[in-house]
């Protein structure tokens, strides 16, 4: 009897591997910002941000194999490109960010922000917010929250309500930024009565999966204001919120305009290519250098810093940030102009986009899960994300211009107009 896909893929590698839909997709080829499955049927990608400049873009491919024809070393020895990027990439920042450690994965570079808080501050208690994913180290699923560690958090956490659009924290959205803050300084009090004291909070500043938050400017000043009393560290998430994808800025932090300390950033800087970055004031990257024995094996190498500057090369010589901006406020108006009665909210950060769905006062998950698989059989991939996982989740790569967002919105009306 022939194997299904499915079982082949069980017995490969295991139960519970998780996809994305009912049906899954079983893609072979990329382009931009389309995508095709094995029978050949197309599909507008709605969703990856880890294709940041579009699928197997040629500046990137070609970048990749030069330089694998050339040299693929680490960085116990010399060689030019690692340094090329990080000046590069940190010429982008401010607040005095100016080091890099290159790492394979976003779950990595956060889990060496905990390690920075913890060597400038000589404490380990942590804060994160409730609804959120950091990544999958043993240190960093802690302060996720898709599933509970096995025996328990660990007691050096604490998680603080997320915001919320709508349900803001305080009772108004006037009253979330100090409402936040608030539930912040009685978490770090916390960690300091039970003698782990407070190394820092880690925070997306979209608040991406906790359902997606607008940046707003001054949003987090009161909750840096305590940070800043009680002497922790700031460790930023821009795995989706980076490298231009909010339009107005090219990081998330400084459309909100707060400085942090610490910056972590994955998935989209290399187009894909297995890479992440863990980012840092000198003084910061001092202490846990004075700490930690740390060394990555194949973070930094030459093909995956090749791949990082064809990356910003792209976004630049495109200009995909300006771009992002442009097509945000277009495919905005459009999702603004949607029909349907469980409708709730519509809210963007550049090329980020949330639909909520509520039923009453209950979130909509199972018509949101449907209407994703309705989605996804119409050809275009999105998925989900907040606390009751009813709000569609929009985040295109930064090639996703204004005839992709009027195909995106014909067919978002058309599913919501048969249900």
């Amino acid at each position: 009897m022939t194997q299904s896909f499915a079982e082949r893929r069980a017995r490969l590698m295991g139960p519970n591997v998780p996809t994305f839909y009912e049906t899954p997709v079983h893609l072979v080829r990329g382009e931009g910002a389309w995508l095709w499955d094995a029978s050949g049927k197309r599909y507008l990608d709605c969703y990856n941000n880890v294709a940041h400049v579009g699928h197997c873009h040629p500046h990137v491919v070609q970048a990749i194999a030069t330089q694998a024809a050339t040299l693929n070393t680490h960085t116990r020895y010399y060689h030019d490109l690692v340094l090329d990027y990080i000046e590069r990439l940190t010429a982008t920042l401010n607040h005095g960010i100016s080091q890099a450690i290159m790492v394979c994965t976003g779950s990595e570079a956060n889990d060496l922000a905990l390690r920075m808080a913890q060597a400038v501050t000589g404490k380990t208690g942590i804060i994160a917010t409730d609804n959120t994913y950091h990544g999958n180290t043993a240190a960093v699923s802690q302060l996720s929250t898709r599933r509970p560690p096995i025996g328990g958090r660990a007691p050096n956490v604490r998680l603080v309500p997320a915001p919320d659009v709508l349900r803001p924290l305080g009772g108004s959205l006037a009253a979330q930024p100090q409402a936040f803050a608030d539930n912040v300084a009685a978490a770090i009090a916390e960690l300091e009565a039970a003698g782990f004291g407070f190394s820092g909070i880690m925070l997306c500043p979209v608040f991406a999966n906790e359902g997606l938050l607008p940046p707003e400017k001054g949003f987090l000043d009161p909750t840096v204001a305590v940070v800043r009393r009680d002497g922790g560290l700031i460790l930023c998430d821009e795995v989706q919120p980076g490298f231009g994808r909010v339009g107005s800025h090219f990081w998330g932090h400084d459309a909100l305009g707060f400085a942090p300390d610490v910056v972590t950033i994955g998935k989209p800087m290399a187009n894909g290519h297995p890479v992440a970055a863990c980012l840092a004031r000198p003084d910061v990257m001092a202490a846990f250098r004075e700490a930690f024995g740390y060394f990555n094996t194949f973070g930094g190498n030459p093909v995956s810093a090749a791949a990082c500057l064809a990356t910003l090369d792209v976004i630049e010589g495109e200009g995909l940030q300006s771009r992002a901006a442009e097509t945000s406020a277009y495919l905005m108006d459009r999702l603004r102009a949607l029909r349907h009665p469980l409708i709730a909210d519509v809210r963007t950060a550049g090329m980020f986009f949330g639909v909520e769905f509520v039923q009453g006062d209950l979130p909509a998950t199972a018509f949101v899960a449907e209407l994703v698989e309705d989605m996804v059989a119409r050809g275009f991939i999105l998925n989900r994300i907040g606390r009751g996982a009813n709000t569609l989740k929009m985040r295109p790569p930064m090639v996703f211009g204004i005839a992709e967002a009027d195909l995106l919105a014909d067919a978002l009306q058309a599913a919501l107009s048969t249900r």
